[in-house]
């Protein structure tokens, strides 16, 4: 791609970006739930391989390139987590590796809440939800607790709604809990 060739601008790669860790995040969160009948966080696979993974990364690729490293890391470290996720499903792995591959992958959501700090209560509490929710998979992987496996999909797919009520919030000019309409050049968690 030209240089000189806009890749779009950050204002719609960021909320194509949110509206994808959204749903990928809803998708796993549910899953993890069991609310619904047959449908486990696995059956999440292909989104999170697909849409929380492929398409996250490229979208923070296009992020970086228009010179937003908070959004691009995000996105490329969040596409990063959900690939290998998504690609590992079904996998034999030990609980313990399970538990430390979360609990790696909380340390990066636990950068993003830090890094997002006075983005307004969807920013930082979608990548803190986010944390929480990796956390209590990894203990739950380590203890062998499915109860908090459960509460780690709760608090995923609360999340997921976040994301998605901030990116749709930028799309529809609606607005977010920062006090103010989201709208062009407003991120997409306000």
């Amino acid at each position: 791609m030209d240089n000189g060739v806009s890749a779009g601008s950050a204002g719609s790669t960021n909320t194509l970006g949110r509206l994808a860790l959204g749903l990928t995040l809803l998708a796993f969160g549910v899953g993890n739930t069991q609310v619904i009948d047959n449908v486990t966080a696995a059956d999440a696979a292909s989104l999170a391989t697909w849409v929380g993974g492929v398409a996250l990364f490229v979208l923070g690729l296009l992020e970086y390139r228009a010179g937003d490293g908070a959004s691009g890391t995000a996105f490329a470290g969040l596409g990063a987590f959900w690939f290998t996720w998504g690609t590992g499903v079904g996998s034999e792995v030990s609980a313990e590796a399970a538990g430390l591959f979360l609990l790696l992958w909380a340390l990066l959501a636990l950068t993003l809440t830090a890094a997002s700090s006075g983005s307004g209560i969807l920013g930082q509490g979608v990548y803190g939800l986010l944390c929480l929710s990796l956390l209590l998979g990894a203990i739950s992987a380590f203890a062998g607790n499915a109860g908090l496996a459960k509460a780690g999909g709760w608090v995923a797919a609360v999340a997921g709604l976040a994301a998605w009520y901030g990116a749709t919030a930028a799309l529809a000019k609606w607005p977010t809990f920062s006090g103010r309409a989201a709208g062009r050049g407003v991120t997409a968690t306000g």
